[in-house]
């Protein structure tokens, strides 16, 4: 780096290593800079709506120092200003809590003007002035930032300016893809049932989660395919939400699947073979077999047993024919009759007893 460039290192990178935790991706804050200058020394530039560059050897993001102002619905909607004379602080300034907003400059000297290191070793999650209630996605950010750090609380004028800013309607005005973000990295996150509590909290379900009010959550599974599928929703009410969030199609058939089969599932080995039978073709085993296999975790942390035994019996559901003598004597609906029972009668002979 041209040591010219005044650029400090800022966020989550400095977040983290004060925490003594693994530090994610370094980004960087240019200041006295521009656009210019940095397209001039090899930057590439990524960012659409911020002057946001790649380092040329490192592809880290390299940002240009700048100011915000609220001009329009949502989180897009900001007049930006990335002026050479915008400073650090300025900068630092318009970030959403303190603990994100601590740079670090080249000769490791820390930067802190709005008390990111004692809020960190107080758990404290504080915003940093009152332009967050610029922006209605740090209500799902501060929620998220919960999850992940279990031991924060979130300081009570933060809460407030939340629900102040949950009682609006700029939470609608949200994109469904930006909230989904939020909500997949509180599920990625230690503590993931904190996300739903602290938007409870504040009054900010019901833009976006409304079928989850006055719901309790407890995950028992680790990944975010299946805590997603873990929520307490009918399949009625997981359609909904998979077509106002824009679920990804395999957290969305994954929610609907466990929704649907999991009385059965958890109960297989002594279910009806007919109603198991009926479960595996509804999950279309014959053709996807990994369908079933992205519920056996949710099945082994809901008490079902054996379930690896129910992959193998499925591989062989699938196999089952109809004789090639009763084959000419089946037409239309009477083929798909009998090799139901086939299926069936396969289940009973071959599914093992409880242990």
């Amino acid at each position: 780096m041209t040591p010219a460039l005044e650029a400090y290192l800022v966020g989550g990178a400095v977040r983290d290593r004060l925490l003594g935790r693994v530090p994610g991706d370094r980004d960087w804050v240019v200041v006295g800079a521009t656009a210019q200058q940095l397209l001039a020394m090899g930057y590439v530039r990524v960012g659409r709506d911020f002057p946001v560059f790649l380092h040329p050897q490192t592809q880290e993001e390299y940002a240009l120092a700048r100011t915000e102002r609220k001009h329009g619905l949502g989180h897009r909607g900001f007049e930006v200003d990335a002026a050479p004379s915008v400073t650090l602080e300025e900068d630092l300034a318009r970030r959403d809590l303190t603990i994100n907003a601590i740079a670090e400059a080249a000769d490791g000297r820390l930067i802190d003007p709005f008390g990111g290191c004692r809020d960190l070793t107080e758990g404290r999650l504080r915003h940093v002035s009152s332009a967050f209630g610029e922006d209605p996605l740090r209500v799902f950010r501060v929620a998220r930032f919960a999850a992940t750090l279990p031991d924060f609380e979130v300081a009570a004028e933060t809460l407030e300016l939340m629900r102040a800013m949950a009682a609006g309607e700029e939470l609608g005005a949200l994109s469904a893809e930006r909230v989904w973000q939020e909500l997949n990295k509180a599920l990625q996150a230690s503590a993931p049932h904190r996300f739903f509590q602290v938007l409870a909290d504040v009054g900010a379900l019901r833009a976006w989660f409304k079928e989850l009010d006055g719901a309790r959550w407890a995950f028992r599974t680790l990944e975010p395919l299946t805590r997603y599928a873990e929520l307490p929703l009918p399949a009625a009410a997981f359609a909904t939400l998979a077509t106002r969030l824009k679920v990804p199609g395999v957290y969305a058939r994954t929610a609907m699947d466990w929704s649907l089969s999991r009385a059965v599932l958890c109960d297989w080995q002594s279910a009806p073979a007919a109603m198991l039978s009926d479960v595996l073709q509804r999950l279309n085993v014959a053709h996807d077999a990994l369908r079933l296999e992205r519920l056996v975790q949710l099945m082994t942390a809901y008490g079902a047993s054996a379930p690896e035994a129910l992959l193998a019996l499925s591989l062989q559901w699938r196999e089952a024919r109809i004789s090639p003598e009763r084959r000419p004597l089946l037409q239309g609906t009477a083929f798909g009759a009998a090799l139901r029972e086939e299926r069936v009668r396969l289940i009973d002979r071959l599914r093992p007893p409880l242990s």
